[in-house]
């Protein structure tokens, strides 16, 4: 059933938009209801071909990510830490490569696990229909491993936390609403805000802050560049090859010790 219309639709006319579907008869009526900026912002993104659209889909990756931490953190919390202690991230763990993921399923507190699950639904349901559910996970999962690695090369020790993806999200929209030709002023001023609280307050790891910002805007400068159905094969190799290099950094500190050792 269209969410605009409550006309009934089949599955293969059917569009997937924020909240359900539209029928393609209503998914006309908003197209072109966009504003001159929108269209010159879904232009710009298709680079003139038949690739990524401004309007791919809802918001399934944000909502879910959100339900599974939140449950992570219930479970820590009931366990008296327990699911933290096994799924933190240890830069000297090599024997337990999961951490490197599952250290966003981890929270200091429920004001901690708040602010970071408010941020990851403001800015998901911006950034997860622009670049598609898909990208949108694969951007998280690298922005988490590059907030490890500036943890382990700048302060290396147990963190835990989704910050590192949460400010690798704000780096992606940052870099493609710039390229797209938004005034960004806005996000970077908040993002300024964000990263200074890091420094002014105890506790908070603003090297995972710092790490996953950068990874986020390179995973962000990928995806603008690789956005054309014919340029798939590079983004996936770009992407891949980012991603090693991060997990490579972020065992640096294992690597000293082992050699050290040796």
């Amino acid at each position: 059933m269209c969410q605009r219309c409550l006309r009934t639709i089949c599955h293969e006319c059917q569009t997937p938009a924020a909240v359900g579907v539209v029928c393609p008869e209503c998914m006309k009526q908003q197209k072109a209801d966009r504003t001159p900026a929108q269209k010159k912002a879904d232009r710009r993104w298709r680079g003139g071909s038949a690739g990524m659209s401004l309007v791919r889909s809802g918001t399934p990756v944000t909502y879910g990510i959100i339900a599974i931490t939140v449950v992570a953190y219930f479970f820590d919390w009931i366990t008296n830490r327990a699911v933290s202690g096994a799924l933190a991230y240890n830069p000297f763990a090599l024997s337990e490569p999961w951490r490197l993921l599952t250290v966003a399923l981890t929270h200091a507190g429920i004001f901690h696990v708040g602010l970071n699950m408010l941020a990851l639904y403001l800015i998901g349901r911006s950034l997860e229909p622009l670049i598609g559910s898909s990208r949108f996970l694969v951007l998280y999962l690298i922005a988490t491993i590059g907030g490890d690695a500036a943890v382990s090369l700048l302060s290396p020790g147990w963190v835990v936390g989704a910050s590192g993806a949460i400010f690798g999200l704000m780096g992606a929209l940052i870099v493609i609403a710039r390229r797209l030709g938004t005034d960004i002023t806005g996000m970077l001023v908040v993002l300024g805000i964000n990263f200074a609280y890091g420094f002014l307050v105890g506790g908070i790891s603003w090297q995972a802050h710092l790490g996953g910002a950068i990874a986020g805007a390179l995973v962000g400068l990928i995806y603008y560049n690789t956005r054309q159905r014919s340029q798939r094969t590079a983004q996936v190799l770009w992407l891949s090859g980012l991603t090693v290099v991060l997990v490579a950094l972020a065992y640096v500190p294992l690597i000293r010790v082992l050699a050290a050792l040796g």
